[in-house]
């Protein structure tokens, strides 16, 4: 089976054939081992490349009349995108959920920790009510902190 090539892929085979021939033209000047480094660097990249990522480029793209590049316009979306796409949000929502149940937590301890200073404190609840009081407290608390 013979493979029809497009007038993209043409043009990439004639720009590699004219690299080649300007790298093949510098070579007879070289010495021997450098030469021979250089052949065997060739090989291993020809043995490394990827013709089936290349000819899927080329396939996928197209020269426009104004000289612009266009790809394909399938992006490819299936369920493994589809999930890594989705990965952050529900980390996101996890996360905040999380923040919110230590919150709550947090205010639920602070206002257990009131009433029980409340309830086995001394004097009656309503003294906390009376304003004077409040003032007193804050007060003593400033002064508290003068004399230390």
């Amino acid at each position: 089976m013979k493979n029809q090539k497009t007038a993209a892929e043409m043009n990439m085979d004639r720009l590699g054939r004219q690299l080649s021939a300007q790298l093949s033209l510098a070579t007879p000047g070289l010495p021997h081992d450098i030469s021979e480094r250089l052949r065997v660097a060739r090989h291993l990249a020809m043995a490394q490349r990827k013709p089936a990522v290349q000819l899927g480029f080329a396939k996928n793209t197209q020269i426009n009349s104004n000289g612009t590049l266009t790809g394909s316009g399938d992006e490819g979306l299936n369920l493994w995108s589809f999930l890594a796409s989705a990965l952050p949000v529900l980390a996101l929502v996890i996360g905040l959920g999380a923040i919110q149940w230590i919150q709550q937590d947090n205010r639920t301890n602070e206002l257990a920790a009131i009433d029980s200073a409340l309830l086995t404190d001394e004097l009656p609840p309503d003294a906390y009510a009376d304003a004077g009081f409040v003032k007193f407290l804050k007060q003593g608390l400033s002064d508290s902190g003068k004399n230390d």
